[in-house]
Parts: C-alpha cells; structure tokens; sequence
C-alpha cells in the first residue's frame, strides 16, 4: 500500500469539500517542517550541550531550559517569513510576535507552546510542541493581544508533536484527528493513524496526586471514588498515569483512551488553573473534542471559555467523554458548591 505523507493528506483535505485553503495547508507544512528541526535538537541532547537551564525566566516567571529558548527561536524564525501569518504569540513571550514589515503577512495568526513538559527534557522523558492557528480578526492588520483572545471553538486547525523513541505529529483542521510519524530516514511525515477515536469510557486517569490536599471536593471525590477500585462505588479497579508533560499523557489518552486532570485547586486558584488556555488547553480541547472526546474546566465546556488575556490560565479536564461528563456533573451537584 502507497504511504500517504502529511502533504499527500493535506491536498486531499484541501480538493475535499471541507476545502481548507491554500495558505492554511501551507502553513501547516511550515510548522511540521519546524517540528523535525526541533525533533533533532531535543534529540542531541546532553550531546550538543542543550541540556540545564538558560538561566533566563519566561512571562510567568517559570525558569527556562536552553531547549524552551531555542524551540521557541526555531518556530518564529520558520514562520515569520512564508507570507501566512498576521502575528504570533507564544507561551515564553509576553507580547505577540509581529511579522517583520519585509515580508508579506497572511490571515492567521499561530500561537504555541515550543515545548511542553520541558522539565522533563534533562531526564528523558517524552516532551513536544503544541499549536494553534485563529484566523486573524478582519480589518485588523497589525494585531495585539487583543487580536489573539478568541474562544477555542474558533480554531481553524491545532496539533501537537510528541518527541519519544519516535516523533509523531497529530493534527485536526475540523475533519477528525490523524497522526504522522516522521521516517526519519526519509524526512517525511507519513500518516499512519487515521480517523483517531478516544473511547468514551475508561479505566485510566492522570493527575498529579501529589496535590490531593488541595483538591476541591468534587475531583477529591471523583479520585476517591477511582482509587477505591472493585471494591468501592464504581466496582472496577483504575490504573493512574502521570507523566507531568501534557503532550504524553493527551497521546495515550488518544492512543488508548484515559482522562487527564489539571483541575482548579486551592493552590492554584490565584491564577486561575494552571494550564495556559491559549498554548494548551484550547489546541488539546479541541483535539480530543474531534476524536470523540470532551474537554471541560470542570464547570465549562474548555472551547466556549472566552480569553481575557494571552496568558490565562484555566483548569483542564479532557479526556474519555463519558469520565468527563461525571467530573462535570460533581462539580455540578449541590454538595459540591
């Protein structure tokens, strides 16, 4: 059987009826080219000295690793050019990116997180990129902040790679979830998972359970109920996952089914959750929602939450829809408020 590489798809997406535009395919293209450079980075490794700090810290304050300055570098320097883009914004900037006045700007504008679950990158453990594309506002043609504070539910296309023992890419421009593998030999990206579906009931969860103690009552009670197994309400035994990068624990989620929790908690509420809403939570909302799932703050569907800053943060429960829909309706409950 004939491989079908991501630019293979992408054409076919574009002549479907779906009819996604030139430029948007382009542009997707542009950053799955991005994502093999940032591939070969974090694969050196100690190697070429990327591992440690940069000593530098990013707009929340979080200390940077050398690989989170450099991916971030790598992504705005592959796209600023290509004519695409209005503006882009990432999370280890405070201000949007504008497109330097000597190139062509296009009608979208790109948001990222260069690379999610950096903490994880100086003991091996699995990291990547995550991506949003918003068509710019009309009119405007020199977008600020403002311009990038649209719900989820207006993302024309999201994705995320995951750096492991292979470098996979999975996207949805609104037609389903597909992922790509990178055969590194040949520099292609090759689709070999089509039409991923999350089943809608589960027997994994991932949450940091380190911060039980500061759990409201309806996810304490939710993991609670898990943790009890056979022998408790839900009469079957869970396993618990966490790997502390969001990217990992989202693609076996998708692989295999599971719900992830960054839930609000008393040690987090100050800045309103944890997970940035535009880096994150929204492309990874609006993944799962395509293959079947849902994605939820615990009271509010995630792609109807409406961005009052480029940086905000929400609580993140997204995962197997009928898990979510119950950590949905405890919050619900009466004996929850």
């Amino acid at each position: 059987m004939a491989r079908v590489t991501l630019t293979q798809f992408l054409i076919e997406q574009q002549r479907s009826a779906q009819h996604i535009p030139a430029d948007l395919r382009l542009l997707i293209e542009v950053v799955a080219r991005a994502v093999k450079v940032i591939s070969v980075h974090v694969g050196k490794g100690a190697v070429a000295g990327l591992l440690g700090s940069a000593d530098s810290e990013n707009v929340q304050g979080e200390v940077q690793k050398k690989l989170d300055v450099i991916t971030n570098e790598l992504l705005l320097q592959a796209n600023e050019w290509g004519g695409h883009l209005a503006a882009m914004a990432s999370e280890e900037m405070e201000e949007p990116f504008p497109i330097p006045n000597r190139y062509p700007k296009g009608e979208y504008l790109l948001v990222f997180d260069p690379l999610d679950g950096s903490s994880n990158i100086d003991v091996n453990v699995s990291v990547g990129t995550i991506f949003s594309v918003l068509h710019c506002p009309e009119g405007v043609t020199d977008p600020t902040a403002e311009a990038f504070l649209q719900p989820g539910s207006r993302q024309v296309a999201a994705g995320y790679a995951i750096y492991g023992p292979a470098t996979n890419l999975v996207l949805t421009v609104g037609t389903g979830v597909h992922g790509f593998t990178l055969d590194r030999e040949f520099g292609a990206w090759v689709l070999t998972h089509s039409d991923i579906r999350i089943p809608e009931d589960t027997k994994e969860f991932a949450i940091n359970a380190s911060r039980s103690r500061f759990w409201e009552a309806p996810v304490k009670r939710y993991v609670d109920e898990l943790m009890a197994g056979r022998d408790g309400p839900r009469e079957q035994d869970f396993n618990m996952r966490w790997v502390a990068s969001m990217v990992a624990d989202v693609h076996r989620i998708l692989a295999r089914g599971g719900i992830f929790m960054y839930p609000m908690d008393e040690k987090n509420r100050a800045n309103g959750g944890h997970l940035r809403l535009l880096y994150e939570a929204n492309p990874m909302a609006f993944i799962v929602e395509q293959a079947g799932g849902a994605a939820s703050t615990g009271h509010q569907r995630i792609l109807d939450v409406q961005p009052k800053g480029l940086h905000q943060r929400v609580p993140v429960v997204l995962g197997s829809k009928n898990e979510v829909e119950r950590v949905v309706r405890y919050h619900a409950e009466p004996a929850a408020r």
